[in-house]
């Protein structure tokens, strides 16, 4: 009777998964205009919006470890629900805003909802997939299919956002709010699942918790493809963290309306729409080339996106350029997500895959604060062509060797592999 309440709890799990993360996976109204929102009405300029924006990532390194300690002592479920309760608050305050120190509290409360959705959301689906030599093309299929709702939903929403906003600075926040309402009274709707990491009896101290980290970490340092894996997804997850607010600089930098803004977010959210959807093809045709095929292609479209203003090319030109790159960004970013995931949750257990979640989160999270702090001095001396050409540079060398490196320790078959890389020992 355990085992059916279980099942059905698991298939409860995957069929509403799909429409809870296409509503909460990121905030829907808002990165279309989040550059305009934070320099027009809030009055910031382009250097002091990356430097609030720095404290973002840099709250969420510091809180990813009790986050980690409050779903093991609560279960994924009700951490699920905390954290769509942050991120409410967190457009609150974001409202309410009237210097700084507002704006960085409001940060601070979405960092923490978003380090608990990222410790939970994925692995809480992974879980309630029944074990099988297809669980990771399952997984795949249904994160897949939901981020390609969520961006079919933020291009639909996009198309608007620039629209409202010239009404009035703050309608597409306050839809933004509705929706993270919305998002929060679905999660209440999961179920929780049988797993080792949920076990009411566990420790949930901080020196356990500390113990645990201590001991996954190790293991990933050893593991030779974790190891990439994990170096990976933490420098290419801050690097395309930068789209937004680089975006939306570039754009204001060549004139382009601010009622056009959300018109290019939808057309680039509907491009990352119809990739995701076909994250399994990615993986079909790349194989083992596929993160080098994502991370040559980003870095290489930063160049050229820094060059083609520098160049003195009349504004349509520029802008369509521009766009062209950006669409390829967008069309990687899809499938992106979805792959990192899946290849990082192979070979592991639930509890597992939980502090791998968590360490990958704890690098790209100082990696993003380390970034934003980067990018905000360069914008003080510099123009917005400048970073994206520094930037772009200067990751393609990085990536040229981590790829290398990752050459013979990725993509290999489960028998090529030394047990030593793949099976991890619990410590109790």
């Amino acid at each position: 009777m355990k085992n059916r309440k279980n099942l059905n709890n698991m298939t409860y799990n995957m069929t509403i998964f799909p429409i809870y993360k296409a509503l909460s996976w990121d905030t829907l109204f808002y990165y279309a205009i989040e550059f305009l929102f934070l320099t027009q009405i809030k009055g910031l300029s382009a250097a002091q919006v990356l430097f609030v924006d720095a404290f973002y990532p840099l709250f969420k390194f510091i809180l990813e470890i009790p986050s980690n300690i409050i779903v093991q002592k609560f279960g994924k479920r009700r951490s699920l629900i905390l954290g769509n309760l942050f991120i409410v608050g967190d457009l609150l305050f974001l409202i309410l805003s009237s210097n700084m120190h507002m704006i960085i509290l409001a940060w601070f409360l979405s960092a923490f909802g978003y380090a608990l959705k990222g410790l939970t959301e994925s692995n809480l689906l992974y879980d309630s997939i029944p074990k099988g030599n297809n669980r990771g093309t399952i997984f795949g299929k249904i994160d897949g299919k939901a981020n390609s709702i969520f961006y079919f939903f933020d291009a639909i929403s996009a198309i608007s956002t620039g629209f409202l906003f010239v009404i009035n600075g703050y309608l597409p926040m306050i839809l933004s709010l509705i929706i993270s309402i919305i998002a929060l009274l679905l999660s209440f709707n999961f179920k929780e699942v049988d797993s080792s990491i949920d076990n009411s009896t566990k420790k949930t101290s901080l020196k356990s918790s500390l113990m645990d980290l201590k001991h996954a970490t190790q293991f990933i340092i050893k593991s030779n493809r974790l190891r990439s894996l994990v170096l990976f997804d933490g420098f290419f997850c801050a690097f395309i963290g930068m789209y937004s607010t680089l975006r939306s600089s570039i754009l204001t930098d060549i004139g382009l309306p601010a009622q056009y803004f959300g018109l290019i977010y939808a057309g680039l959210q509907l491009i990352s729409c119809i990739t995701s959807a076909y994250q399994e093809k990615f993986h079909n045709r790349y194989r083992n080339r596929t993160l080098s095929f994502f991370a040559t292609r980003t870095t290489i479209s930063f160049i050229f996106i820094g060059l083609s203003t520098l160049i003195g090319l009349n504004f349509g030109l520029t802008l369509e350029i521009i766009l062209l790159l950006m669409a390829i960004q967008y069309a990687i970013k899809g499938p992106f997500y979805t792959l990192i995931k899946r290849y990082l949750n192979n070979f592991s257990s639930s509890s597992l895959r939980t502090k791998i979640s968590l360490i990958s989160e704890l690098l790209y999270s100082i990696l993003r604060a380390v970034l934003c702090f980067i990018c905000s001095a360069l914008l003080e001396i510099t123009t917005t062509s400048y970073v994206y050409i520094i930037l772009g540079c200067v990751f393609t060398i990085f990536f040229i060797f981590l790829l290398d490196y990752m050459k013979t320790s990725v993509g290999l078959k489960p028998e090529e592999y030394e047990k030593k890389e793949i099976e991890f020992v619990e410590i109790h």
